[in-house]
């Protein structure tokens, strides 16, 4: 593994850490929170306008940028580190990933230029809460999640030529302002039902969108309820929908991860900056010894879960699979960043008005998301068959 950056990739984070500090400051991002979409879409259009954001890991026959997984995964550093709000996640990480693998090529061509432009964004509706399931990070995927044949869930039916969906998604990152809604649901008898993966319009006719109310307002989510909506199937449903998922779910992972240790470094740094400047018994309080041997504890784990993601952005480029464990490092590291930040700042630290518990909510809202930590290491263990007895393994 080369633990080096390129000058591209280099030059990907300097213009992004720029653009974003210039864009998404303090008070751009409660504005930006509190509009219906919950993202600035001005700012989206200057991340696809100057860096090819939404594109950065798509083909460059289809309009991207061509480059990899570990590009992506740099530029969600620098985007977590503000917390921007952005479709960057849904669109660009999980939904066009799932239409340049199973999409046709008549779809490929007329959905993913106008994703990598910025002038479609989309969204990947699982039902209920199950997408850290359905991504295989929590585990294993058996499809039971998208209703199982059964009451619930996401049913889709033949209509003549097309297709017909009935049923509920919930927790659906940016569901209510998406203009692609790339929705799993369950088709067939219950013998012989699989799951399959439908393009809906975010117009479509029977298609009712409500933005919820979430722990992290960074992350806006939505609930949807499908009323024999008109959908469209996502490939020729030869297609391995599972298999792709779990897929995704690895690279989401790392992804992720990155994410979260940006966000994290600068929980850090803000943390730091305070107790430098914030003065008590006539010193600085950063200069008591308590303080210090804090942040040296938060310091080693940020760094110890920045080398986890960067290896798994590179593994996932090289076949193979560290996401989960990552995040899980990088999850814990957001947290335990934010939680003292939140400590040492004292009483400012815990008020609205301050940013320290937007960096504490992002932790606990992805956990929610895509954990919790704990399950995220049960499932990466199992995974490798670390605990069965009589199995050799390799390290």
């Amino acid at each position: 593994m080369d633990t080096g950056f390129t000058a591209e990739q280099d030059e990907i984070r300097r213009t992004l850490r720029e653009l974003l500090r210039k864009h998404c400051g303090p008070e751009e991002l409660r504005a930006a929170l509190d509009t219906p979409a919950g993202h600035d879409p001005a700012l989206w259009t200057a991340l696809a306008g100057r860096l090819g954001l939404p594109g950065l890991a798509l083909p460059e026959a289809y309009g991207g940028v061509g480059c990899s997984v570990t590009e992506l995964a740099l530029a969600a550093e620098e985007s977590g580190r503000v917390l921007a709000p952005s479709p960057f996640l849904a669109t660009a990480v999980l939904a066009a990933p799932l239409i340049l693998a199973l999409g046709t090529d008549a779809q490929r061509t007329r959905l993913l230029p106008r994703i990598a432009d910025g002038t479609l964004t989309a969204a990947l509706a699982v039902p209920g809460t199950s997408l850290a399931t359905a991504l295989t990070l929590t585990g294993d995927n058996g499809g039971e999640w998208a209703g199982g044949g059964r009451a619930g869930g996401v049913q889709a039916r033949r209509a003549g030529e097309g297709w017909r969906l009935y049923g509920e998604a919930g927790q659906v990152l940016d569901g209510h302002s998406a203009g692609l809604l790339v929705v799993a649901a369950h088709t067939g008898g219950f013998a012989r039902s699989r799951t399959l993966l439908f393009l809906v319009p975010g117009d479509a006719a029977g298609l009712v969108r409500v933005r919820q109310t979430a722990l992290d307002a960074t992350r806006p989510q939505a609930r949807l309820q499908l009323r024999d909506v008109e959908a469209e199937l996502l490939g020729s449903g030869d297609g391995d929908v599972l298999s792709a998922l779990s897929a995704l779910g690895d690279t989401a992972a790392a992804v992720l991860a990155c994410e979260a240790v940006g966000a994290a470094d600068r929980a850090l740094e803000r943390t730091v900056e305070y107790v430098k400047q914030r003065e008590q018994f006539g010193r600085a309080i950063g200069s008591f010894q308590a303080v210090k041997h804090r942040l040296a504890d938060v310091y080693v784990q940020v760094q110890a879960a920045r080398s986890a993601a960067y290896y798994a952005a590179w593994a996932t480029v090289h076949g193979e699979q560290a996401g989960g464990l990552a995040l899980a490092q990088a999850l814990e590291a957001l947290r335990g960043a934010a939680a003292e930040g939140i400590q040492l700042h004292g009483g400012v630290g815990f008020t609205w008005e301050h940013e320290a518990h937007l960096y504490f909510k992002r932790a606990s809202g992805d956990e929610l998301l895509f954990g919790p930590v704990h399950r995220l290491r049960a499932h990466a263990a199992d995974s490798a068959h670390l605990f069965e007895q009589g199995r050799e393994v390799t390290v």
